[in-house]
């Protein structure tokens, strides 16, 4: 079909927004790696870092040598992984039985977990709870608390409505039990929303912040993000107070520390991409 002009320069026009959209986005974190492995002095030269006119590596290398940076990594690779696994346990049970037509009380079960999202318990009554829960200083309050999110549960819910209700019915006909059905077919199918939905609840426990300062207090016990809170804290005391550590000076510390948390997932995202889209769309397509 030969395209008129009007649609080549429309799409003349969308390349350009998306080329300009994509730099826009991009830009801050390549500054924040360029800044992350100049010197300080290169990096007060200008606020524009493009590319870098020498590199060092001291930032990382002063950041590696931390004890409590690996002890918090342990814990932030503890709390994803097994925070995400029972999360994802949790809402693929929870969503298959609420796929269900035959599911008795279904409609009030989704009016009191969709009423969670408009409405929760406040910080303080969900703080008392964690406490009575003997959870305070402990890595299960980042975990148990939000094993479950809402979203993430109609997501699922809504992506096993739109499969076929045949393959199950021959499934059981082959003598499959309801967990059979769920683990030998319906997981299989929904691969694409399962991954984009363990995504979404890898990324939040990676990025656990609030939970974090709310129920620990013991330093050994820190997720990642913690303790680059308290770099970054004690990179700007050592500023205002004139300290003279030549790496708690610059933005070096404060750019490589951010380097430290966000690369881990942006090198699991690439794996999970063919699915991202995919899940998002076809979990939406029916209520």
């Amino acid at each position: 079909m030969k395209q008129t002009f009007a649609s080549r320069l429309f799409d003349v026009s969308n390349i350009v927004l998306l080329t300009c959209l994509s730099v826009i986005t991009l830009y801050p974190f390549w500054d924040s790696l360029i800044v992350s492995v100049i010197p300080l002095q290169e990096s007060l030269a200008s606020n524009i870092h493009l590319f870098p006119k020498t590199i060092t590596w001291e930032a990382y290398a002063y950041i590696f040598k931390m004890d409590e940076l690996w002890s918090s990594y342990g814990v932030s690779l503890f709390v994803t992984g097994v925070g995400t696994l029972l999360s994802m346990l949790m809402t693929v049970l929870a969503a298959y039985a609420l796929s269900k037509p035959q599911l008795k009380g279904k409609r009030t079960i989704m009016f009191l977990i969709v009423f969670t999202m408009m409405f929760n318990g406040g910080l303080i009554p969900t703080y008392l709870v964690v406490k009575q829960l003997h959870l305070l200083n402990s890595v299960w309050a980042l975990i148990i608390p939000t094993a479950l999110s809402t979203y993430n549960l109609i997501i699922m819910r809504n992506f096993f409505m739109g499969l076929p209700e045949s393959l199950e019915e021959s499934a059981r006909i082959d003598g499959c039990t309801d967990l059979g059905v769920l683990f030998r077919i319906v997981v299989p199918l929904s691969m694409p929303a399962i991954a984009t939905v363990a995504l979404f609840y890898a990324v939040a426990r990676w990025n656990e912040f609030f939970t974090a300062v709310m129920y620990i207090t013991d330093k050994d016990k820190w997720p990642l993000q913690l303790f680059l809170r308290a770099m970054l804290v004690e990179n700007e005391a050592s500023f205002q107070g004139g300290g003279d550590n030549p790496f708690l000076l610059g933005q070096s510390m404060k750019m490589a520390s951010v380097m430290i948390s966000t690369i881990p997932v942006l090198l699991i995202y690439p794996f999970f991409q063919k699915y991202f889209v995919q899940g998002v769309t076809l979990g939406a397509v029916k209520e």
